[in-house]
């Protein structure tokens, strides 16, 4: 085999392997944006679900079983049912006024909005 076809079929052996590398690269750094994706998205729902608990849970069903504590209120789990709860975004950041009766004024910062949504979303039944 001469020289310039020895090179040549190098190359090719050099090409497939940087093609391989990349796809595998590839393959890995697009399995870590999705981990933390999910990550990120569970630690968001782990805190709306706390703030539930600390500002609603006197009154409201807040997990996935169970009646609401003032009878009025709304179990969480059911208010997809109403609306979509994203609709609940502007009320949150403003400041919730109405609701039932005895609920008092909640204005949360725009990052608790957000896992309080996530937290919602993940009660909703399909």
């Amino acid at each position: 085999m001469d020289g310039h076809k020895k090179d040549y079929i190098l190359n090719i052996h050099q090409s497939r392997k940087i093609a391989i590398q990349s796809g595998l690269l590839s393959v890995v750094v697009v399995a870590l944006c999705t981990t933390s994706a999910v990550h990120a998205q569970d630690l968001s729902v782990t805190q709306g679900r706390r703030i539930a608990e600390a500002n609603c849970s006197k009154c409201h069903a807040v997990g996935k079983f169970g009646d609401s504590p003032l009878p009025i209120a709304p179990p969480f789990r059911t208010l997809h049912l109403k609306y979509p709860v994203e609709d609940l975004e502007e009320s949150l950041a403003e400041g919730i006024t109405t609701g039932h009766p005895t609920m008092p004024e909640f204005r949360f910062e725009s990052d608790q909005v957000r896992d309080f949504i996530a937290y919602l979303k993940s009660l909703e039944t399909r």
